[in-house]
């Protein structure tokens, strides 16, 4: 997806925060129709990454999933996103990114084993109604 970062026109990859009650695939999926406009399958676990920007700035901590791609939601995206794409290899690299995350998870989807999505857990207490 395109997006607007300081005026410049970005590349990134659906993103976002995990809410309370939420597991990690549903935060996932969420998120990917939000700012993607498409409903995904997600079919595994690329790694796990941080990324700090600068120095004394907030760190960002990333879940990368390999997801199929379903259908479109025929919603409308997220307001600071400008536009969706599926995009080559090739097509991605010549893109100005976000960050340098976009560019790590993809080769390491290349290179790296897929860790099964079972190796997520998610534990909820949910208090008991009176």
């Amino acid at each position: 997806m395109k997006e607007w970062q300081d005026e410049t026109l970005v590349l990134n990859q659906p993103a976002g925060h995990i809410e309370n009650n939420e597991s990690a695939i549903e935060a996932v999926t969420r998120e990917t129709a939000e700012e993607s406009g498409w409903h995904i399958e997600p079919t595994g676990l690329l790694g796990m990454y941080s990324f700090t920007p600068f120095e004394g700035a907030d760190t960002y901590h990333r879940l990368c999933f390999l997801c199929e791609a379903i259908e479109p939601t025929h919603q409308a995206l997220d307001s600071d996103i400008v536009s969706s794409h599926w995009l080559t290899y090739e097509e991605v690299m010549k893109l100005s990114h976000r960050s340098p995350l976009i560019k790590a998870c993809i080769e390491d989807s290349l290179r790296n084993p897929i860790i099964p999505l079972s190796f997520l857990s998610d534990q909820f207490l949910h208090p008991v109604s009176p």
